[in-house]
């Protein structure tokens, strides 16, 4: 999918198909459980190729992100790319935070953090041992 026209910022749409233990850098250590998180980013150049390190899933873990998109239960589902500043976005998205400060150490608005669960999987996507 292309970005549309001026699109700076990202989300990326995360399932945890089990529960995923993740040390976070200077964050700490965390359990998510099972469900659908949202992560959102931007990048004011080389958007496509922001998205496309994210992707990968052997990479450096430079980012907070990384330590979720390197974890074999999680996966990213889906990219949206938005013209939306990254805070409103990320503000718009709603549902719940399950690590503080996550993806938002430069972040002026308040956030609390750029990372937000938004509920469970779809049934066709939840393991057997849910």
């Amino acid at each position: 999918m292309s970005a549309p026209q001026g699109a700076i910022t990202y989300q990326l749409l995360l399932e945890v198909t089990r529960p995923a233990t993740v040390t976070v850098g200077r964050l700490g250590r965390f359990t998510l459980p099972p469900g659908r998180y949202f992560y959102t980013g931007s990048a004011r150049r080389n958007l496509e190729a922001r998205i496309a390190r994210h992707l990968k899933r052997r990479k450096k873990r430079r980012w907070h992100i990384d330590w979720l998109t390197t974890h074999p239960a999680i996966r990213v589902a889906e990219v949206i790319r938005s013209t939306l500043p990254e805070c409103e976005l990320n503000q718009r998205t709603g549902g719940e935070i399950p690590i503080p400060g996550f993806g938002a150490s430069d972040c002026r608005a308040g956030c609390g953090s750029h990372l937000r669960r938004i509920g469970p999987l779809p049934a066709s996507r939840r393991s057997a041992r849910e």
